[in-house]
Parts: C-alpha cells; sequence; structure tokens
C-alpha cells in the first residue's frame, strides 16, 4: 500500500484569523480555508485534518462543516477529549477521529496525549465515536507504554509524534529516529495502524521514511509554507512525490 498523506489545513485557518478573527464568514475573509481544501484534493491529498481547539484560534466549526460537505476526501478531525468536542465529532460525523491534548499556552500542539494518565475518559470517548461509526485515532509520543496504552484505549490507530524528530540535532536525531521506529513496530504488533505527524518537511521526509509500517503522514505548517511559493496544489503534489519511494 502506498503512503498516504493528510494534508492539515489548520494553517490556512491561522492566516485568515490574523485578520479576520472577528469575521471569519466575510466575504472578504481570505485565505479560504475550503479553497484550500479543494487544491489539497487536486495536488492528491488523500485526506484532510482539521484541528478545532476549544479557543478556536483558527479553525471555526463551520470551517468543519463546510469541508466535510464540499470536499470529496475522508476528514480526520483533531479534537481534544472533551465533551464539546466529543459532541462536535458526532454531529459532523467525519471519517476518523484523532485525539490530542490541548494547552491554550501553547502555539501548536507541543507533545503526546498521555494516555496512561486519561486512561478512562479516553477509553470513554473512543467507545462513544466508535459507536457512531467513527474510526479514532490517538496522538502519542513514541512511547512503548503509551503505545500499549492506546491499544487498550480500543483505538483502532496511533499517530506518532514525530517533533522530537524534527527539532533534533546531531546524535539526537537518530536517538529519536529509533524511538519512533521501536514505537512503530510496536504499534504494528499490536494490529493498530500507525500513522505520524508534527514537524515533517520537505527536508526531514527522507528520515521519516525510514519509519516502518507507516500508513498515513499527517502534514500542514511546512505544505501551506511551501504553498506560499508554489501555490497549495503543487506544495501538496511535490509533497506526494517525496512520499512517494517508501517501502514500508
Amino acid at each position: 500500500m502506498p503512503l498516504l498523506l493528510g494534508v492539515n489545513l489548520d494553517h490556512v485557518a491561522t492566516l485568515r484569523q490574523a485578520r479576520y478573527a472577528r469575521t471569519p464568514d466575510s466575504p472578504n475573509a481570505e485565505p479560504c480555508v475550503l479553497q484550500a481544501g479543494h487544491d489539497s484534493l487536486a495536488g492528491g491529498a488523500d485526506s484532510l485534518t482539521l484541528h478545532v481547539r476549544g479557543d478556536r484560534r483558527h479553525m471555526q466549526e463551520a470551517d468543519a462543516f463546510r469541508i466535510r460537505a464540499e470536499v470529496p476526501l475522508p476528514l480526520n478531525f483533531e479534537m481534544g477529549v472533551t465533551e464539546e468536542m466529543a459532541g462536535m465529532a458526532l454531529k459532523l460525523k467525519p471519517d476518523f477521529v484523532c485525539l490530542v491534548p490541548e494547552n491554550r499556552m501553547e502555539i501548536t500542539t507541543e507533545g503526546g496525549l498521555n494516555v496512561l494518565a486519561g486512561f478512562d475518559k479516553i477509553r470513554m470517548v473512543v467507545a462513544r465515536l466508535q459507536d457512531a461509526g467513527i474510526k479514532v485515532s490517538i496522538f502519542i509520543d513514541p512511547d512503548l507504554k503509551q503505545v500499549e496504552a492506546a491499544g487498550e484505549a480500543c483505538a483502532e490507530m496511533i499517530e506518532l509524534h514525530t517533533g522530537c524528530l524534527a527539532n533534533a540535532t546531531g546524535d539526537a536525531v537518530e536517538a529519536e529516529l529509533a524511538r519512533l521506529i521501536a514505537a512503530a513496530r510496536e504499534g504494528h504488533a499490536a494490529a493498530l495502524q500507525v500513522n505520524a505527524g508534527h514537524g515533517i518537511n520537505y527536508s526531514n521526509i527522507a528520515r521519516i521514511l525510514e519509519i516502518p509500517h507507516l500508513a498515513e503522514l499527517n502534514i500542514g505548517h511546512s505544505i501551506v509554507s511551501r504553498a506560499m511559493r508554489v501555490g497549495m496544489t503543487a506544495a501538496v503534489r511535490e509533497m506526494k512525490a517525496l512520499m512517494a519511494p517508501y517501502s514500508g
């Protein structure tokens, strides 16, 4: 199976909110998140990812429902483990949900969800979403105990946090890559679909492709940044081409 690409559109909304935070539905509001979804489809995206945060700093509910209705791609809805977001997911009915941590002081997600610490609540939300026919992933650090806990919570998928590898330098690069490889093998052995994301760009993608058993990469910031030079469709197409040699 080819390695799939999920394009995260959150930072398209971030740019829009920089000027139109109070009027995101204005006809003047740009860039258009919905158009970015269509452009991603044209570039070969296999799915779209978006994250409606509790503080609504970028993506809005209206964005999520518009994209779900109008872009014919599978939708991955990132969400905090809260009653509010579980209710939204049940109305939105995405193909997948990825449970992530939220900290209102962070600029972007800084680490994986601690499944061990929040196991009971996470297991309850997983079951509620699955009862509605929504497949569930959990965004975790590449820690073997967290992989095991995600499996025990009955998630179908894990998304390995690749941010530490993306930020590593020197000898730390190989150490972080080894952690990811071990976690991917553990997840695969537990019959979990293994995805990965955070900090992946056009340079470090070559090292990401050394991780075995990957099914999908979720990439946002680097694609949106590249799109400022070449356009969204071309940026997605370029990333897909870099992913093509993956052999699993």
